[in-house]
């Protein structure tokens, strides 16, 4: 039977039997790999859409918007891979009822250790195709959200933060709803004994309908949600200011 029959189930459980810490659980792995993944993230779409630009104030089509979103996630994985890993690995550990790792840095080394770099990256396949097309569907929606919302007669780059604040967290919300899915399949693989599924996540997702239908695609759904919104709307915003901080110090830049 399912340890948790949903996402307050699941909180519920996890405060009583762990604490506020538990809550909090293999948070170091990503916080880590936060900033320099946002910058490779923002740096991969800006230079997504300067190759197709043929002078610097073309305007690009929604369809060229999401392929630079896509080159994003291209560039986010490298960072986004090993973390990911370790970050799953650490969540479940609690549920075994195992402690095999102290730390993050601890599940890295050993990892190293058992399999080498490929233990770190394992899942790394799955991220991309986690990443790749919800990348190009956030920076998107983003895009699209911030040219219905400027205001006849306005420039985009006047949005207020209300503004930019709903178009982040909406566009965080429509990521998440592309990644779901293949979340779910790279996070059932990265946490799975070696040798468990030979062929890769095509073994997960025959393994994960045969048993558990096709609804089991979107576990987790509640709690990214709640998480989606607020998350990246403080994302935008905080890109957006440090933005126009640095076109101030830096105008020629």
């Amino acid at each position: 039977p399912p340890l948790y029959s949903g996402t307050f189930d699941c909180f519920r459980k996890t405060l009583v039997g762990e604490g506020v810490r538990g809550l909090y659980r293999g948070m170091a792995a990503p916080i880590i790999g936060v900033t320099p993944m946002f910058a490779v993230c923002f740096f991969g779409f800006g230079l997504g859409k300067r190759l197709q630009q043929r002078k610097p104030d073309d305007v690009l089509t929604y369809p060229q918007l999401f392929a630079a979103g896509m080159l994003s996630g291209v560039f986010t994985t490298v960072i986004m891979a090993p973390g990911e890993r370790i970050k799953c690995l650490l969540q479940i550990q609690a549920a075994t009822g195992e402690t095999k790792y102290s730390g993050s840095l601890d599940c890295a080394k050993q990892l190293y250790r058992e399999a080498g770099i490929r233990g770190v990256y394992k899942g790394t396949v799955l991220t991309l195709m986690r990443d790749v097309p919800a990348s190009g569907m956030y920076f998107m929606t983003y895009e699209w959200l911030k040219n219905i919302l400027t205001p006849e007669g306005k420039s985009v780059s006047d949005l207020s933060v209300p503004r930019i604040l709903f178009a982040g967290g909406l566009a965080g919300i429509f990521n998440w709803a592309v990644a779901i899915p293949p979340d779910v399949l790279k996070s059932r693989f990265q946490t799975a004994p070696a040798g468990k599924y030979p062929n890769g996540f095509r073994d997960v997702l025959r393994e994960l309908i045969r048993e558990e239908g096709v609804a089991s695609l979107y576990k987790g759904f509640t709690a990214v949600m709640i998480r989606a919104f607020p998350a990246n709307a403080a994302c935008f915003l905080g890109f957006e200011i440090a933005m126009k901080f640095l076109n101030w110090v830096a105008p020629g830049l």
